[in-house]
């Protein structure tokens, strides 16, 4: 459909959003984006403050998120490495608390089922809130995950679901594994401007990542602000997310936490030398070890990855 910039009478500015026709599919998808979005409050979600079914085409109202989806951002020549280490991390440390919310904490558990860079918006500082429920389901309680036709978009697509048309929370999981690697490397999840075998970036990514050519993926400004460890602490987390099995991906709450904890090591890489103040910092933060092939001539580098520090 689309998306109209509208000002209310008490000058609040909103986002009106319209389809072009109403068939039934997307009269079903209007219905359950309004049901869907009854069930959430957070604050990385974008709000539906309303919708109008006084016109012949339904209307949705929204918060008005001015600064545009983050996939502009990342791949846009005008924004392209506009953005900064520090700001990837919190977005998607912000994604992935989102996606745990749905996952787990809201009234009825929630499964998004089209995780993806445009459909990310960013608000006048930048934070994310995540958008577009129409296809995003509640979870049935005995949680088995989802049957339906296969929903979602080509280079996010989880390959078991494409295979079995059972959408899990894990599915999401994969998901948000490609928009990682797309705040890594600034490369489209699908394109044609790479050979053959590396069009499809979670698996370009993977192939590099498993010879040691990790770096000659990266993009440049990544490189520039990070340290080897966080950046190798990261790709293998966004590896783990891409795992071809789902039951071997971790949760997005496991995800939201090792991010947080992975921001505050970017923020404070001291941390590691003091160990009182690391403690707290980390709140008692347990460790996984692993070691990732970087490239660029280094050999593996050990990498301490902080989890399960928001117990």
């Amino acid at each position: 459909g689309t998306v109209y910039k509208g000002i209310l009478l008490d000058q609040t500015v909103v986002a009106v959003k319209k389809s072009k026709i109403m068939n039934d599919d997307e009269i079903e998808q209007f219905i359950n984006e309004v049901v869907v979005l009854s069930h959430i409050d957070h604050k990385n979600v974008v709000k539906l403050l309303g919708c109008c079914l006084e016109t012949r085409v339904p209307l949705l109202v929204y918060e008005f998120v001015p600064n545009g989806t983050l996939s502009h951002h990342i791949h846009d020549e005008d924004c392209k490495a506009s953005l900064s280490l520090e700001s990837r991390l919190r977005i998607a440390t912000e994604i992935a608390g989102a996606l745990a919310y749905l996952h787990s904490t809201a009234s009825k558990p929630i499964i998004h089922r089209d995780v993806k860079s445009s459909n990310i918006l960013l608000d006048d500082n930048y934070t994310a809130k995540v958008s577009d429920f129409g296809v995003s389901r509640l979870v049935p309680f005995d949680r088995n995950g989802l049957t339906s036709l296969v929903r979602g978009t080509i280079g996010y697509l989880d390959p078991e679901y494409f295979h079995t048309v059972q959408f899990t929370d894990k599915s999401d999981v994969c998901s948000f594994g490609v928009i990682l690697v797309e705040l890594l490397t600034g490369e489209k999840p699908v394109t044609s401007m790479r050979s053959v075998e590396c069009r499809n970036l979670a698996m370009y990514f993977q192939s590099c990542l498993k010879d040691g050519r990790l770096f000659s993926i990266l993009e440049d400004r990544v490189v520039d602000e990070g340290s080897l460890e966080l950046l190798g602490a990261v790709a293998e987390l966004a590896n783990r997310c891409l795992n071809l099995m789902g039951k071997e991906r971790p949760t997005m709450k496991e995800v939201a936490t090792e991010l947080e904890g992975l921001r505050r090591f970017h923020q404070h890489p001291w941390i590691i030398e003091n160990e009182e103040e690391g403690e707290h910092l980390l709140k008692g933060a347990e460790c996984s070890n692993t070691s990732v092939m970087l490239g660029e001539g280094d050999s593996s580098v050990h990498v301490m990855q902080p989890f399960d520090i928001m117990r």
